[in-house]
This record gives C-alpha cells, structure tokens and sequence, in this order.
C-alpha cells in the first residue's frame, strides 16, 4: 500500500468522524465557557467580600490607654503625649486598618470603592490640620521661637497628595511623617537642646479650634447641599468698604452632585472620627487650661455631638430624599450633627479668649 493509499484513507475516516468531533469541541467549548464564568464569577464574589470589608471603619480607641502604648517604659507622662499619641494612632489606622490604605489603589477592589476613601480623606485632613498646629503653634512659646526640627520634617510629609501609589507611595511619606512624629513624641520628656515643647496654652488651643471650625462649617455646608439650596450672598456682609477678585451674583444655587452625595457623607464621618480622638486628648493635654476657663463641660458637649456621627448607617445606601419627603436623607442628619458641634466649639473659642 501506497504512502498516497494511506493518506486517503486516514483522511476519509477523519472525515467520518466529522460529525462526533464537532459536537465534541462544542462540549469542550461550551465547558470551557462554563468554566470561565465560573472563575469570574468566583472572582466578582471575592471582590465583592472584600469591598465590603475593606469599608468597615476601624473601631475607636482610648486615647489615655493609647498614650501608654506608645510611650517608652518609664517614660514621663508629659504634656502633649495625648495629643501626639492620638495623632499617630489615627495615622496608623489610615495605613493599616482593614485592607490597608486605599486612596491610591489602582486594582480592585480598592479601585472600585469610593466610600471608604473619602472617609480617609476627611480622616487626613483632621490630622493635617493638627500636624500644622503641632508645628506652627502647640511646639513653639511664641511667633519669634524656632519650629521644632522633627515636625518641620513631618508636616509636609503627611501633607503629600493622598492618590500616589509609586514614586514616591503615599504610604512611605505618610509612614515618614509618623516616624519623626515618634521622634517628637520621644523628645517631650527630655530636657535641654535634645528635648521637645508642647504648650498647652489657650491661644494655642484656640488657634486649633479655629482650623476646626472651618472644616466643620464647609462640610456641613456641603452635606446640607444635597437637597440643592438658594443662598443668599454674604461674602461680603459686615464690611462696606470691602471687595473681591470678581463680582457675583446676589443669590445663587448650591446642590451637591448626586454621585458625590455619598462621597460628602462618608468624608464627614472620616472627619468626625479623627476629630473625636484628637478632642478627647486635648482635653487631657489642656485639662487645666480648661478646668481655668470652666469650658471642661463645653468641650465634652461637642465631642458628644460628634459621637453621633459614629452611629451605624442600617441603609445599604445613602438616602438623598427631599428635606420633608418620605424618604430619608443622611446628608441632612450628618449636617445637623456637625452643624451642633460647630456651634458649640465657636462658643469654646469665645470662651478660651476671655481674660
């Protein structure tokens, strides 16, 4: 038999086979479609649990227990310790809580999720306005005094944009910050050129509260925009001779985005958080400075009012319904909330000044 001979043969068998191989690649194609849906399936599944528990908030802490946990064996308890130890902790847990630090995540589930970002965002904004207290005011007895060396080096770092996931990551800088904030903290108890200040001073405190009080006052603003508002303009009230860059109209529209409106909300809740530990010790850290203007009582009022915030949300959403619908509105709550805590802390401030 012939090479040719065989060669016909094989092929007319193949093609007797024609029929039973074709059905059994569409099985396999079909199996093979099973199996990739079943992967990606599986896959949306494990992205979905971790996005879901990467968005659970990391539990408040004792800021007196969390002054011990970060001092040295022995170590002095000094003024400043609470405050700078609260400053660390809240630091760590934007690194280090549940699924990490996820502003500058560039894969999922991190890149899908929008919520607990925001919330680290209003959560680092509370911490760099108190890193810039540290060094502008708390560390230093007066305007003409010399900036503290540890927390010139920390403030810019933890000011470093908060999306950067290479060259340099966010992470690193923020770690840095809080490396020569331990560096500062470990400096209170020392005496001499080796040691570092924190004056719990009035002015000092007021100068704090007042960056406070911005914040809240803008956020509050933004979440009570959710339901839209006509605003009159004040910008330039209680000043006759004054101006601005360029003219506006008398009344204008506010409203929030509404896929912003969550955004807004879980900011607020970030911010509330940090402001809460931060309050708690100062009111440690400036205990007599507030015994002295008797604004103790006034001080826990306001950390009372932003404990509310803290309370779990049971809609799988955030509701932007009407002002007076049927349907709730969270925006408007949260607004509430802060806009108390903001009226009371204003009151602290006139307090504080009083001679």
């Amino acid at each position: 038999m012939t090479l040719r001979t065989r060669f016909s043969q094989a092929l007319a068998s193949v093609r007797g086979f024609l029929p039973a191989g074709d059905s059994l690649s569409l099985l396999r194609s079909k199996g093979g479609r099973r199996a990739v849906t079943g992967v990606f399936a599986a896959y949306a599944l494990v992205v979905i649990g971790l996005g879901v528990y990467w968005s659970w908030p990391p539990a408040a802490f004792d800021v007196v227990e969390n002054r011990a946990a970060y001092l040295q064996p022995n170590q002095s308890l000094v003024t400043g310790t609470a405050t700078t130890s609260a400053l660390l902790e809240v630091t760590r847990l934007l690194l280090e809580k549940k699924g990490g630090y996820i502003s500058n995540d560039v894969v999922p589930p991190g890149a899908f999720l929008d919520n607990m970002p925001s919330w680290e965002y209003g959560a680092l904004i509370q911490s760099r306005d108190l890193a810039r207290a540290l060094r502008e005011v708390l560390s230093r007895s007066q305007s003409q005094s010399q900036e503290d060396v540890d927390l010139t080096l920390a403030e810019p770092r933890i000011n470093f944009q908060n999306s950067s996931w290479v060259l340099p990551s966010t992470e690193s800088q923020y770690r840095d910050a809080r490396r020569y904030l331990e560096a500062y903290l470990n400096r209170l108890p020392k005496q001499g050129e080796d040691g570092a200040q924190f004056y719990a001073r009035a002015d000092n405190l007021s100068f704090w509260l007042g960056m406070v009080e911005k914040r809240l006052g803008s956020l509050s603003q933004r979440l009570s925009a959710s339901v839209g508002q006509r605003r009159a303009n004040t910008d330039l009230a209680g000043d006759t001779a004054a101006t601005q860059s360029t003219r506006e109209t008398s009344e204008f529209i506010v409203k929030t985005p509404w896929h912003e409106v969550d955004n807004v909300y879980f900011e607020s809740r970030g911010a509330a958080f940090a402001l809460i530990h931060y309050l708690k010790a100062a009111e440690v850290d400036f205990a007599e400075v507030l015994a002295q203007k008797n604004a103790a009582v006034s001080l826990r009022q306001i950390i009372r009012e932003l404990e509310t915030t803290q309370q779990t949300v049971w809609s799988p959403v955030i509701l932007n319904g009407s002002g007076f619908g049927i349907w709730a509105n969270h925006s408007l709550v949260m607004a509430s909330y802060l806009s108390r805590a903001n009226a009371a802390l204003i009151d602290l401030r006139e307090l504080l000044a009083q001679g």
